[in-house]
């Protein structure tokens, strides 16, 4: 069922498959077979005849709503990359035999963006991506280092914010993904969206034959550091993830999907073609309509980052403050009494982080407080657990998280209430995914095991030497996702992926003894104070983020004596505790905000932060965090310091705060 790099495929196949346990060989084979696919646009015409009439994609939001068969969406793919043929997009420029004519696709989450994805790859073409929300300067510096000859962009507003950046391009066309009226005064031709699939309707689309080791799209890095890189993924390192994910979950025809990650990102882009390959139906939402279309379209998969997984947290333990303080203290009572009987339940499947080498006395043992506590539990499950599941639809049958580290609350929460989280893991360097937890081995603060093809080594950072199954080191990984190189830069690429196939993830972390991969932090993150002790951000971050009181946190504290924190408040949950305790927090300067620096909150946040890191499992004294600063301005992606995928661009928040960040220190 798998593509592999090997010469003899009936071998490679066999061998490939041997590999594999038998519960995910059974699980394949509830999948469609898409063993002789070579690239990613011969999927769609197998996938039209397979689904024929069901709803591929659903856009409830736009005006109007739009939804669009399997059948409707292989023929719109045909005709738009047809019209594009048409219109010179070729399957080479001229310039290389290497790689399809470049288009540089920049545009947002909408049915129209999949077929002009997959209307390029169908063309011969490789597309370049990223957001329509992105700089300018990214932008054009995007189309140029790919050396597009076209561009495929969201609608006018985008043209126009290219502006006369593309005049000095080989730039020849443009196509809105809009149906607005296109402007004649330029100086390259440029079709609307129902234009060019009319274009298309009247030629005929000239098939192109395209190997797996064939570049199928460049996805430049939008990065927490740093230029963007542009990441060369073949259709053999995609079709990798459409052939292999089925062995995480087994989507069936007509499953509801809810997307809301942007679809240009390799994460989510490769969890569309393997989910779409299966016949289920994506629907679109977005962050404002997201709790409502939950409710409304009863999904039953999601691809999110933790980000998402902690807003709906922080909505229901609003929801749960918001009771009469009897029914909190129940509430509280059944979510402490919940965890006790989660935990005693893992000890005694295996399947818990902290007990890895329990003995059998010991699981029996937890098995026996897993069935003494199992009626609270179920009392929790009638009372609340079941109330709470309601406002996510009711109907997951999984929930995917990726895209950073999972807190280990958020998971635990989750698992309580009885809505599955299968945290995964990868890069966009990784087509994205190169591990993830399986439904019969769901390790809680694991990223899971290697998926099919794929092999992780833990190593020395320094000497590069292998370490034994337990020791935390340097990340490294090998499959047929992992990426061709970096597009025209051959230095990064050589730094990336050693001789032997080796990609550095610059991610830290340890396997247990069956192979799960248990991260730890960001090699590059890694805070090393003046005492030499090395600090990695994020599990101190994600305890911290337990307390009610922080919405976000970045740690700091490079070359200093002790480690310091940028916390954005809550400050919603701040004036409730304020009105509950009776005290007014008001600034004297404005009535209308909370006043963060008086000693009351200062106070507050120092006991949250020293309870939360103190009961973190391994705690040490260097996790103590010293000085902090309370602001108000959120951590997002419009003002730079997030990315989309909604991970904090720790060089620009340090760039933003590095006067208040000199002054914290300095006391």
């Amino acid at each position: 069922m798998f593509l592999v790099t090997c010469d003899d495929k009936k071998q490679s196949a066999t061998s490939f498959l041997a590999n594999i346990s038998e519960r995910e060989k059974l699980a394949l084979k509830s999948l469609v077979d898409y063993t002789d696919v070579e690239s990613l646009p011969e999927i769609w015409p197998l996938a039209a005849r397979k689904f024929s009439n069901t709803v591929a994609l659903h856009n409830p939001h736009a005006k109007p709503e739009v939804k669009i068969t399997y059948s409707q969406l292989a023929g719109q793919i045909q005709r738009f990359a047809a019209g594009l043929q048409t219109l010179g997009i070729n399957m080479s420029n001229g310039e290389t035999s290497s790689y399809g004519e470049r288009v540089s696709l920049i545009a947002d989450n909408s049915p129209r963006w999949f077929i002009a994805d997959q209307g390029i790859m169908t063309a011969g073409a490789v597309n370049a991506v990223r957001s329509a929300q992105a700089d300018r300067e990214e932008l054009l510096y995007i189309i140029t280092n790919s050396g597009s000859t076209a561009v495929v962009v969201e609608d006018l507003k985008t043209l126009d914010k290219l502006g006369d950046g593309l005049n000095e391009l080989p730039i020849k066309l443009v196509v809105l993904l809009s149906d607005e009226t296109p402007p004649t005064e330029v100086n390259f031709q440029v079709v609307n969206f129902s234009q060019l699939l009319e274009i298309g309707s009247n030629n005929t689309l000239v098939a192109i034959k395209q190997s797996g080791e064939a570049l199928a799209t460049l996805i430049y890095t939008s990065g927490t550091t740093g230029k963007p890189k542009g990441v060369m993924l073949s259709h053999k390192n995609l079709l990798h993830q459409v052939k292999s994910l089925g062995t995480v979950v087994q989507p069936q025809k007509g499953d509801i999907v809810l997307s809301i990650l942007p679809t240009w990102h390799s994460y989510e882009r490769s969890g569309e073609y393997f989910l779409l390959s299966q016949g289920c139906t994506q629907i679109y939402t977005n962050l404002r309509a997201v709790k409502g279309d939950l409710k409304k379209f009863e999904p039953n998969y999601m691809i999110a980052v933790p980000r998402l997984w902690e807003s709906i947290y922080e909505g229901v333990q609003k929801q749960f403050r918001e009771q009469p303080a009897t029914k909190q203290k129940l509430i509280k009572f059944l979510l402490e009494t919940s965890q006790k009987y989660m935990e005693a339940r893992r000890i005694a499947n295996g399947l818990s982080l902290e007990h890895i080498h329990a003995s059998a006395i010991e699981r029996s043992q937890a098995k026996i407080v897993a069935l003494g506590l199992s009626p609270i539990h179920a009392l929790g499950e009638k009372l609340v657990y079941a109330k709470v599941r309601e406002a996510t639809g009711g109907k997951f049958k999984h929930i995917i998280s990726g895209g950073g580290a999972l807190p280990r609350h958020i998971d635990n929460f989750f698992e309580i209430v009885g809505v599955e989280i299968l945290q995964g893991y990868g890069l966009t360097e990784t087509s994205p995914v190169t591990n993830a937890r399986r439904p019969w081995r769901n390790l809680k603060g694991s990223s899971g095991q290697p998926i099919p093809g794929t092999e992780v080594k833990i190593v020395n950072p320094e000497t590069r030497q292998p370490l034994p199954a337990g020791e935390r080191g340097l990340v490294l990984l090998k499959g047929p996702q992992i990426m061709q190189g970096y597009y025209q830069n051959p230095e990064a690429t050589q730094k990336a992926i050693d001789a032997d196939g080796w990609f550095d993830s610059g991610d830290l972390g340890w396997v247990t003894p069956e192979n799960d991969l248990v991260l730890t932090g960001r090699a590059k993150d890694t805070i090393v104070l003046t005492n030499g002790e090395n600090i990695e951000p994020q599990p101190i971050e994600d305890a911290c983020l337990r307390s009610p009181y922080v919405d976000q946190i970045m740690l700091v504290g490079q070359d200093q004596r002790s480690i310091g924190a940028l916390i954005v408040p809550n400050l919603e949950a701040l004036a409730k505790w304020a009105e509950s305790q009776n005290l007014n927090l008001t600034s004297p300067d404005n009535r209308e905000k909370i006043d963060l620096e008086s000693k009351i909150v200062q106070d507050l946040f120092r006991q949250e932060l020293n309870r939360e890191v103190q009961n973190r499992p391994s705690y040490r004294a260097d996790d103590r965090i010293g000085p902090f600063k309370l602001i108000e301005e959120q951590f997002s992606v419009e003002n730079g310091m997030m990315t989309q995928t909604l991970k904090i661009r720790r060089h620009i928040v340090m760039e933003r705060y590095c006067d208040i960040i000199d002054r914290m220190f300095a006391k």
